[in-house]
């Protein structure tokens, strides 16, 4: 065949890569490949060490008969994929859980044939997705899970607490209630903080939560130094686990919150002066450690505390995960047969608690199984909002001054007034030295009171903002007793 018709290289590889994959857009405008009748979708710009669409196709190209091809028609065939594809409708990728059609709930088995559990009103079973219902993104954070099993009787729950050291059966509830949560895409999770003395099994407990989701090659992390580093490790996986944290900076507890109930990020993009990246995020997040000092109010309310105890009797490590991974389909299986039961229970949700849907989902729990983990939830949020006041001097203060005030009684001050009357009242009479932070301008304190309004509304102390015609001012009230609901009558 003459030079002249012979078909250039970048179009035999872009009419087979176009006959054997699918393209698609996100609405960031990233371009994935998705292989026909297959669920998995991967960037086609990846140039991971393995499994990227790039080696798909050279691979494919080469058994089907093509010969192999030089980077350059690669690049070329790729580059006009990519443009083609933009004209694409946008469509979501999702990593490890992604909803589906019909109220069904989809957990990525991290396997390379695709299977995975499909959770629905009647039950749950195994089936590869429909690749227009569900798009996997995989990453090197994505491991196998196994394929759990059926009719377990609520064995692998009672295995799994075995296995852990949790100081109390209220502490247990919470942790089922935070797994069953960790299986919907759309409802955010408070972060579980695993705490207890040196050497109650913290960090074993850590993965061995994180590996019901994640899969055996699931482990904790150190935290990252900076945010942008600790949102790329979120982005990737699923479950996010930070082991033996001791202290947490106002940049890092404000990320953590944010990973929790969900933000995105705008960045420059790489090598260019005008385009950016824009990163979405809500993932559940796990940490364990004693204690990370001062705990800030809007973390507080996004927290789990579970507590664990120390051993009586100690185990070795390779004990512990000899007994562990064999039964993990035994988990799996016990979580989803519950988490089915539990989604399929009417329960009202709780008006007031900041974390409105997994309040929801503790109810849901209580009705079906009566473990009473809306009430330790509760409990648990009450204790860290002595943790918070605790570390806040501010707040101790206003406490202290909300003391001399009648029930319903209600001051009005400017913020400057607010701030000599604290301060004063902190200083005391042997006018002790004021503590590192404490706010030197009212609108400073202003600012310290709205971010601390929560924990005093729980502890009977509102905090309201105003103005009258001349200023503005601040109101500090001190709560009537709730009434009791009257006693329905016996007959």
């Amino acid at each position: 065949m003459p030079e002249d018709d012979k078909t250039p290289a970048r179009a035999v590889i872009t009419d087979y890569a176009k006959s054997h994959f699918r393209y698609f857009r996100t609405a960031d405008g990233t371009v994935y490949a998705q292989q026909k009748g297959h669920p998995i979708a991967r960037p086609i710009r990846s140039q991971g060490t393995s499994g990227s669409h790039r080696q798909e196709l050279m691979v494919g190209l080469f058994e089907d008969g093509h010969g192999a091809f030089s980077g350059t028609a690669l690049k070329e065939a790729l580059d006009m994929i990519e443009a083609l594809a933009m004209r694409e409708e946008v469509e979501r990728v999702h990593v490890r859980v992604a909803p589906g059609f019909d109220g069904a709930t989809w957990l990525d088995l991290g396997r390379n044939d695709g299977k995975s559990v499909r959770i629905h009103p009647n039950g749950w079973d195994i089936a590869v997705p429909d690749p227009h219902e569900v798009r996997w993104r995989r990453t090197q954070l994505t491991g196998e899970l196994p394929i759990p099993a059926k009719d377990t009787q609520g064995k692998g729950i009672d295995k799994l607490l075995s296995l852990c050291n949790f100081a109390d059966a209220a502490t247990e509830s919470l942790v089922i209630a935070w797994l069953i949560g960790c299986l919907s895409p759309t409802s955010p999770v408070p972060a579980p903080f695993l705490t207890g003395p040196q050497g109650a099994g913290k960090s074993t407990a850590g993965r061995m939560l994180t590996r019901i989701i994640e899969g055996m090659s699931g482990d904790l992390r150190r935290a990252p130094r900076d945010e942008e580093n600790l949102i790329a490790a979120v982005a990737a996986g699923w479950v996010t686990a930070l082991d033996n944290l001791s202290y947490l900076t106002p940049d890092m507890s404000d990320a953590m919150c944010c990973i929790v109930t969900g933000a995105e990020t705008v960045k420059r993009a790489l090598y260019t002066d005008g385009d950016v990246s824009i990163a979405r995020y809500r993932r559940p997040l796990l940490m364990t450690g004693i204690d990370v000092g001062v705990i800030r109010p809007d973390l507080a309310e996004r927290l789990l505390p579970l507590r664990l105890e120390r051993p009586k009797v100690r185990r070795t490590e390779a004990e512990l995960w000899a007994e562990y991974e064999p039964v993990l389909p035994v988990i799996l299986g016990s979580l989803l047969d519950l988490t089915v039961t539990v989604r399929a229970t009417q329960a009202e949700t709780p008006t007031d608690l900041r974390m409105a849907d997994f309040a929801h989902l503790c109810a849901q729990l209580d009705a079906s199984t009566h473990l009473g983990s809306l009430a330790a939830y509760r409990a648990s949020l009450d204790d860290l909002t002595d943790d918070v006041i605790e570390g806040d001097l501010l707040a101790q203060t206003a406490l202290r001054h909300a003391e001399t005030m009648e029930a319903g009684q209600a001051d009005q001050l400017s913020s400057t007034e607010w701030l000599d009357k604290l301060t004063r009242l902190y200083t005391g009479e042997d006018c002790r030295p004021l503590p590192k932070g404490w706010p030197t301008t009212g609108k400073v304190l202003s600012d310290r009171l709205k971010r601390i309004q929560p924990t005093l509304a729980a502890r009977g102390v509102l905090v309201d903002w105003g103005r009258t015609s001349k200023a503005r001012y601040i109101e500090i009230t001190r709560a009537r007793p709730a009434e009791p609901a009257p006693r329905a009558p016996l007959f």
